[in-house]
């Protein structure tokens, strides 16, 4: 069974010649990393109040001088709009976020972090940052060389042709 993206790439084209398969091996990888990022994180919300995703929104609400749209939220983060309105009803059912009225768009409204969630991103973020401090050590000179690459991969699929 193959088990690396260039295994499962190389049967994609003996089957199917016809298809590109470039994407595959890149692609394979990003999601390989992200699935060891999200391992590395996930203990410590064993139990806690918030997922990991949701110190994830919560983050940008902890740090705006002004409340923030779900929109906004979605766009920063680079998730859906769906998703981030169902997680932040998730948080504002807890607690953690409040809602208000938007003055001037009625049907956008206004998201600001409460004392509850300030406190709470503020004691797990400091955590999972020490993880993805230790699961990334070993990039050492590395690192902003990845930086690099992993901005350039952002901009082409930001650009034309990508999600915008």
């Amino acid at each position: 069974m193959p088990s690396t993206p260039a295994e499962i790439r190389a049967q994609w084209t003996e089957h199917h010649p016809e298809l590109d398969t470039s994407p595959m091996e890149l692609v394979g990888l990003l999601k390989h990393v992200t699935g060891l990022l999200a391992h590395a994180v996930e203990p410590l919300y064993a139990g806690a109040p918030l997922t990991a995703p949701e110190v994830d929104m919560l983050i940008p609400l902890r740090h705006a001088k002004d409340p923030m749209i779900a929109r906004g939220l979605a766009d920063g983060l680079g998730l859906s709009r769906a998703g981030v309105s169902k997680t932040l009803a998730k948080l504002e059912k807890r607690g953690f976020i409040a809602r208000t009225p938007n003055p001037a768009d009625r049907r956008a409204a206004l998201v600001t972090i409460t004392p509850a969630g300030a406190k709470a991103v503020d004691e797990f973020f400091p955590r999972q940052l020490a993880a993805e401090v230790a699961l990334l050590k070993g990039l050492g000179e590395d690192r902003e060389w990845v930086l690099k690459a992993l901005g350039r991969l952002v901009e082409v699929m930001e650009g034309p042709g990508g999600r915008n």
